[in-house]
């Protein structure tokens, strides 16, 4: 059993945590919101009075933040509570220089890091499915890697520090530019009379298949799972598609990268967001893209 602290205890660190629990891990939890708070809480979380109170008495902390800026903070705040040689582990999705002013912060204070930003959503939060990308040294990797296996089915070394939020935002501007494509084929389709299923027949054995198309269609009946089958409720929400296209055009724009369909990409749901959809799944794009930003996407 290890005791760890668990800061950000939202959709997805909430399941993470109570997921820990379930391992056998003692788990100390933290969250600003009470409702976060009561929910871990009911699920053998203990939760202490504050970030810092919850990283005292632990081996290893785990955090799941919004954004860079709140990463950055937070382990500013909490380093100096931490016991000698604790493993830092970053779960959330943020900028690669954040990334890597968080592990020089934690190396700094005699800490190990790792960041390991994650993929799966809140249903892979919840059955303990995702996939964790993580950067760091190799001994903070062998350190971390038993305590997101009981997290995730998949923990892959991305390489150093920052790494790991570099994976995630490849793969996230390939997501979202892929989803984009699927929603123009069935909104085209639907204007030559080719019925969803037909179009999902063929693609989905055929060279257009992708895990936009087969895991997460974004029409109702071919894939009962999605949640265009559910009234676009999100397993991943446009709001957040948005933030890692523009994380993924912020590492373009300063690495010197081409990304001209992840700008386009980005372009499109910052519009869908604009447009009151952001809380939707980001799936629910193929609205916008029919021309009907402005209805519900119940009407699908």
């Amino acid at each position: 059993m290890t005791t760890i602290a668990f800061i950000g205890l939202g959709h997805m660190g909430g399941p993470m945590a109570a997921n820990l629990v379930k391992a056998g891990h003692r788990v100390h939890g933290y969250d600003i919101v009470a409702a976060s708070r009561e929910a871990a809480a009911a699920n053998g979380v203990a939760i202490a009075a504050s970030a810092a109170e919850a990283v005292a008495a632990s081996e290893v902390v785990i955090t799941m933040l919004p954004a860079g800026k709140h990463v950055v903070a937070v382990w500013k705040e909490i380093l100096p509570a931490a016991r000698a040689g604790t493993l830092f582990i970053d779960s959330s999705t943020i900028d690669v220089e954040s990334a890597r002013r968080a592990h020089a912060m934690a190396h700094e204070a005699g800490m190990d890091a790792v960041d390991a930003p994650v993929s799966g959503g809140v249903g892979g939060a919840q059955a303990a499915t995702l996939t964790f990308m993580a950067g760091g040294t190799d001994g903070a990797f062998a350190r971390a890697k038993p305590i997101l296996e009981a997290m995730g089915k998949r923990i892959v070394h991305c390489g150093p520090a920052g790494n790991g939020q570099a994976a995630k935002i490849c793969n996230n501007m390939i997501l979202g530019i892929s989803m984009i494509g699927v929603c123009e084929a069935f909104a085209l389709a639907e204007k030559l009379g080719l019925s969803h299923q037909a179009l999902f027949d063929v693609a989905s054995t055929s060279s257009g298949q992708c895990w936009s198309l087969t895991t997460y269609c974004p029409v109702p009946g071919p894939v009962p799972t999605s949640p265009a089958n559910n009234g676009y409720k999100p397993g991943f929400s446009a709001e957040l598609m948005l933030k890692d296209l523009r994380l993924s055009q912020d590492a373009a724009l300063a690495s010197g990268a081409a990304t001209p369909l992840g700008a386009a990409a980005a372009q499109l749901y910052a519009l869908y967001a604009g447009a009151g959809h952001g809380g939707e799944d980001f799936s629910g794009i193929i609205h916008f893209l029919r021309g009907l930003a402005g209805v519900s996407s119940t009407k699908a």
